[in-house]
């Protein structure tokens, strides 16, 4: 570790605002990043975890420092002991909580909000770090999971473009449609695995919908079935999923 930043990592009234400053302006540009994305946890909400989970630390090792030195007599009169790590491991913990809030099965049975929750979970390990001055850890933590969020969905993206199973949402006039679009499919010579078909309830959508999982024949893009579907004048809605 760099010899240069021992001073900022003391308990004084300069490093903790360092430590706090830099919670808020990390933490901040986690969530800025998923606040363009309009996701469910966005710029205060991370930075809150961030700045929390910082605090969390600066307690812990308020009271370590605190019983070696002022109160140390009467810690040791009466027993007391102290171990910073438990502080940090309550937040991952708590931070469980925060996270599984933000994911949720929609009506397409798909997944929503991990990311998001895994974003929260990684925004609080961060603050930890920032709290326990460990600053060559943040600025590569920090770099690393911005760069995950921000640069991985592309090549995610391309990946995906390329795979050959396709889970595929498609929304129609009525059920009496969904043998020509099966149809269709197989035509493509495209495997239907499964059809889970959604009747019309209480989404903002009246028309009824299918979650089809397919595995591509050949090495036709994802982008050729959705054109392919979307010919027909009954279907309003096709999406990947």
């Amino acid at each position: 570790m760099l010899t240069q930043l021992d001073f900022l990592r003391e308990m004084t009234f300069i490093s903790v605002v360092l430590r706090l400053l830099l919670a808020m302006f990390f933490g901040g540009l986690l969530g800025a990043e998923r606040q363009t994305k309009n996701r469910p946890a966005g710029f205060r909400t991370y930075m809150l975890v961030c700045v929390g989970a910082t605090l969390t630390m600066l307690l812990g090792q308020y009271e370590y420092t605190k019983l070696l030195t002022i109160w140390a007599d009467h810690a040791a009169q009466i027993g007391v002991k102290i171990d910073v790590s438990r502080f940090g491991a309550q937040v991952i913990n708590g931070i469980g909580f925060l996270g599984a809030g933000t994911i949720m099965i929609n009506g397409r049975k798909e997944v929503k909000g991990l990311t998001t929750a895994a974003g929260l979970w990684a925004s609080a390990c961060m603050g930890l770090a920032i709290g326990a001055g460990f600053y060559e850890c943040v600025i590569l933590g920090f770099a690393m999971i911005l760069s995950v969020a921000r640069l991985l969905p592309r090549i995610e993206s391309a990946v995906l473009e390329r795979a050959r199973n396709m889970n595929l949402y498609v929304e129609f006039r009525n059920l009496d449609h969904m043998g020509e679009i099966i149809t269709c499919i197989k035509d493509l010579d495209i495997q239907i695995y499964e059809v889970n078909i959604q009747k019309a309830r209480e989404e903002k959508s009246k028309n009824p919908g299918a979650v089809f999982s397919l595995r591509l024949g050949g090495k036709q893009p994802h982008t050729q079935v959705i054109s392919k579907l979307s010919e027909f004048d009954f279907v309003y809605l096709i999406e990947e999923i």
